[in-house]
């Protein structure tokens, strides 16, 4: 029968060493190592084939800090023209994003219906009608409420 191997000469885990790797980072992120440490100690962590390896390099950093208390989240205040009218929904940001485009694609076709008609002036082209089908869209999505802020 073989005899049971001491606990520090067992072979570790990818497991144990993603463990050790984690500690580290909260080391980094309290300040406890700089990433320079950071760096040579989970190349070594990886490279550990037992616990005395992984224990070799955490135990100058002493038990991990505990939790700081978190703040309250504070409510975003309104940015941009659009956040007045649309909600922090899915459905909401689907639709600003979605008027932004339309509003952008829709100026240009102006500007260009605007720079041929200075070129031609007897042709002006209707590029801006084939905007308009999207925006009655937006509109009536808007209308129906997709996206639009409740009063509560």
């Amino acid at each position: 029968m073989t005899e049971p191997v001491p606990a520090p000469h067992v072979r570790v885990s990818d497991a144990e060493r993603s463990l050790v790797e984690t500690r580290l980072r909260q080391a980094v992120e309290v300040g406890q190592l700089e990433l320079r440490d950071f760096d040579q100690r989970a190349a070594l962590t990886w490279a550990a084939r037992t616990r005395s390896d992984l224990d070799a390099l955490t135990s100058d950093l002493g038990a991990p800090p505990s939790a700081a208390p978190v703040a309250p989240a504070v409510p975003r205040s309104r940015s941009t023209a659009l956040d007045t009218y649309f909600d922090d929904t899915r459905a909401g940001q689907v639709m600003k994003v979605l008027v932004l485009v339309w509003l952008c694609t829709f100026v240009a076709a102006v500007a260009a219906c605007i720079a041929v008609g200075v070129v031609n002036p007897g042709q002006v082209p209707l590029w801006p009608a084939w905007w308009l089908p999207g925006g009655a869209v937006l509109g009536t999505l808007y209308g129906l409420g997709v996206g639009r802020p409740t009063d509560d």
